[in-house]
């Protein structure tokens, strides 16, 4: 076979790799044909599901005058909606859609660099009340860029950390921590938490448990290579360290972006962070220090970067990697950028992936499913009055997907602060649930996994903040996965090798097997209610499951190492 030859093949396997990586910009023909002004460094966006509907909605933060956009997802078309949020009409930078009274209906919190920030209070029915006096929240112009919410005290309320980034000379507006009372009202415990109350030109934050301890750290980027980043290792007693120089991560660069995700998938979150030049990507070692891997990754992305988010764009089980930039028609600079995770630790940017012509003056960016169709979306803003991007996932490999959902009961409503583990043909995948994360930005309130071919999960396993673990075994894929708090049944140890069940979904007969005898089966339908219940000793048995009404049924199995509880289909 001539070199040529050999050349070509080669060529033709890359490309047919690379085609299953495939974006198209639809924001006008989804109805988004809009810009949001030309606001310095940017404009804030939510791909958020903010009525609740199960569609995700985009939120749009605007130049002066404009207060916010707000357009609701009507089958995959998106049509701007009108909002009345009182007293709104200036230039905002970031919007977080948010439960702060674990109502079960999102508030809404805007920051502003020019007017101060406001929290709206949701009445139902997406009415509105500013509640930001009566909060306890200041409404002074902090130059506040970013905002964060995160449980610290696991106390089941959202806390919020507002990253200020105060340029002016003779002024000092430090980061605040405030702490969620539980009433409708917040305190500043900034002083008393340890956060120290020097001026860091701050862009942003994230809630990340660092170390895997059950307590919410916070990582903030600071910019313009004054200040180092830091990281606040969380005590447990309501006060934070600073840890940044201890763990490696103080970076000093021009920070912009905190993006948190599982690249490797060990189970330890690590932290990529755009700069003026060479971004940095901190592998998080495990032991509490973190190693920048933004080299060996191809992640550098020596550019003008600002947001950056994770995602599964091919469901092929890894996370890939998008970065914005403001480079626009630069001979110097890379233009915003798609990695693609081939598996193995390294990124790549492949070519025909539909980004070709990605190239503007963007800054903020945040993942959603425009149709819900499994393939991971996302929204990008521009200024420059350039128009926003919507970049449509046209993933073509047939690779299988799974969303979750969560539903704290003693957490905090919105789930946020867990850690979701699934296991896929005993390969484990980690997500973590954040509300306000990136540069400016909010991601949809559901967690994408890719699931390659498989199409069922081993088992789902959510670790909430208040310690509680649901675990559900032999899950089908390609569905939302809904998860109540405490609502699995389990009550002792996990053990996701232990038991096996099949089919599932059953017909007339479920098989069960065990690496040890079980010694007793209940099974409950969805109601909670028993429809059967037996002892045995035995690893192998039937059970005719022919006179089950079609539906979802939770199986507890007893062994000698606790009881584990799967959720099963009956058709």
């Amino acid at each position: 076979m001539t070199k040529v030859v050999k050349l070509l093949l080669v060529t033709i396997i890359l490309n047919s790799l690379n085609a299953q990586v495939s974006f198209t910009e639809n924001a006008s023909a989804s109805g988004i044909s809009v810009t949001c002004g030309d606001t310095y460094i940017g404009n804030g966006v939510s791909f958020y599901d903010y009525d609740m509907d199960g569609l995700d909605d985009i939120t749009l933060t605007t130049d002066a005058n404009d207060g916010l956009r707000f357009y609701k997802n009507i089958g995959g078309f998106f049509v701007q909606q009108t909002i009345n949020i009182p007293d709104l009409n200036y230039q905002t930078k970031q919007v977080n859609w948010v439960d702060i009274d674990n109502d079960g209906d999102k508030d809404l919190f805007a920051t502003s660099n020019t007017n101060g920030n406001r929290l709206f209070r949701n009445d139902g029915n997406l009415n509105f009340t500013d509640i930001t006096v009566a909060a306890g929240l200041p409404t002074s112009n902090l130059m506040t860029y970013g905002a964060s919410w995160g449980d610290y005290n696991n106390d089941g309320f959202l806390d919020v950390f507002i990253s200020n980034r105060d340029a002016t000379v003779n002024t000092s507006n430090p980061n605040y921590l405030f702490k969620n009372n539980g009433n409708g009202t917040f305190t500043d415990v900034s002083v008393i938490a340890g956060i120290d109350r020097e001026k860091h030109l701050s862009f942003c934050s994230a809630f990340i448990d660092f170390n895997n301890d059950g307590w919410q750290d916070i990582y903030i980027s600071n910019d313009k290579l004054i200040h180092r980043n830091q990281l606040y290792k969380n005590n447990g007693d309501g006060t934070f360290t600073e840890f940044g120089a201890a763990s490696n991560s103080d970076v000093l660069i021009d920070a912009m972006t905190v993006t948190v995700g599982d690249y490797n998938a060990d189970g330890w979150f690590d932290i990529y962070i755009t700069n003026l030049g060479r971004s940095v990507f901190l592998k998080n070692n495990g032991d509490e220090t973190f190693t920048d891997v933004a080299t060996e990754t191809g992640t550098e992305f020596d550019s003008i970067g600002w947001g950056a988010i994770f995602l599964d764009a091919d469901n092929d089980t890894d996370l890939d990697l998008y970065v914005s930039s403001s480079a626009y028609n630069s001979d110097t600079y890379i233009s915003s950028a798609f990695y693609e995770n081939k598996g193995d630790g390294i990124y790549q940017i492949p070519a025909n992936a539909g980004f070709e012509n990605d190239d503007s003056y963007s800054h903020c960016n945040a993942i959603g499913d425009i149709n819900n169709d499994g393939l991971v979306d996302f929204v990008v803003t521009n200024t420059h009055n350039q128009n926003v991007f919507l970049w449509q996932n046209q993933n073509t490999s047939n690779n299988n997907w799974l969303k979750v959902k969560l539903e704290g009961t003693t957490s905090n409503r919105d789930g946020i602060g867990s850690v979701i583990e699934i296991s896929v043909n005993g390969q484990k995948q980690y997500g973590y649930t954040l509300c306000g994360e990136g540069y400016l930005s909010q991601n949809s309130g559901y967690e994408f996994f890719g699931l390659g071919q498989s199409t069922v999960v081993d088992y789902i396993k959510v670790t909430w903040l208040s310690g509680i673990e649901d675990v559900y075994f032999n899950v089908p894929g390609n569905q939302v996965f809904n998860v109540l708090e405490g609502s699995s049944l389990s009550i002792d140890e996990f053990n996701e090798t232990t038991i096996s069940l099949s089919p599932n979904p059953m017909k007339d007969v479920l098989r069960i097997s065990a690496t040890k005898p079980i010694t007793e089966i209940t099974i409950y339908n969805v109601l909670n209610q028993m429809v059967f219940k037996q002892r045995f000793n035995t690893s192998e048995l039937t059970i005719n499951s022919s006179e089950f009404s079609p539906g979802i049924y939770f199986v507890k199995a007893a062994t000698e190492h606790g009881m584990s509880t799967y959720k099963l289909i009956k058709e």
